[in-house]
């Protein structure tokens, strides 16, 4: 996928992530994040858009991004959120992927971001889902080579991030297997060192666990929301992942 397709799916995800939460209301719980309601979780993607777009203009050696002040009333936050997300996608689309800027991890670039931002939004309009239509979520949302880049993403990228805060306790392997994309990465666990993330080294035969299914239902798994994939052996390994 390229820095164009990415942005494309932030506005795309956002909208939907928007449809949903104003037709679940912002009292609404949200299920896959507990303790949340429909206004915190748009409260926070509202926040994690505005900190990209600041992220966006500040030089690659710069200091740490903080966060902006959101609208406290629901209509004003809905409002606000509309405006960062247009010019978070406008930004993108106005540079090359190449384009210095901040991060937080990975390579300094405008591309990290819109690849990060569009799973991110993609992950949350999920939950927004999960707040409309409790179980009854469809269970194809995201196009096959969008949902297997999310896979790659979060384990090549999100779950070492995660395992520097909280640091991996268990020892195994996980076999994660997209079969509609063609993809499948194996995961090697060991306790207090990072997650290592590379091609099968056998028939697959001897993981500990294995998570299979559409690149959709593998992609939200990965990211521990509900899904349709079939998980075997020890479930524990794919639950105790660290996500940021």
């Amino acid at each position: 996928m390229d820095h164009a397709d990415f942005v494309q799916h932030i506005k795309t995800q956002a909208s939907a992530l928007r449809a949903a939460a104003v037709a679940a209301g912002p009292e609404a719980q949200v299920p896959t994040c507990p303790g949340w309601t429909v206004r915190g979780l748009v409260d926070h993607i509202a926040m994690v858009h505005s900190w990209a777009l600041r992220a966006l203009h500040t030089p690659a050696d710069g200091d740490w991004v903080k966060p902006e002040d959101r609208p406290a009333d629901w209509d004003e936050l809905l409002d606000w959120w509309d405006k960062k997300v247009d010019e978070l996608a406008d930004t993108l689309l106005g540079s090359t992927s190449n384009t210095p800027a901040w991060t937080f991890v990975g390579p300094k670039t405008f591309g990290f971001w819109s690849r990060r931002q569009a799973h991110e939004t993609a992950i949350h309009r999920l939950d927004a889902e999960h707040a409309r239509h409790g179980a009854d979520v469809p269970s194809l949302l995201f196009d096959v080579e969008f949902a297997a880049d999310g896979v790659d993403e979060f384990l090549t990228r999100m779950l070492p991030t995660g395992a520097r805060r909280r640091p991996i306790a268990r020892t195994g392997r996980v076999l994660f297997h997209a079969a509609d994309a063609s993809r499948a990465w194996e995961l090697r666990l060991t306790p207090g060192q990072p997650p290592q993330v590379g091609p099968i080294t056998d028939s697959g035969t001897d993981e500990d666990a294995t998570v299979a299914g559409t690149a959709d239902a593998v992609y939200r798994a990965a990211w521990g929301r509900p899904s349709g994939a079939i998980t075997s052996g020890d479930r524990s390994l794919l639950d105790g992942l660290p996500r940021p």
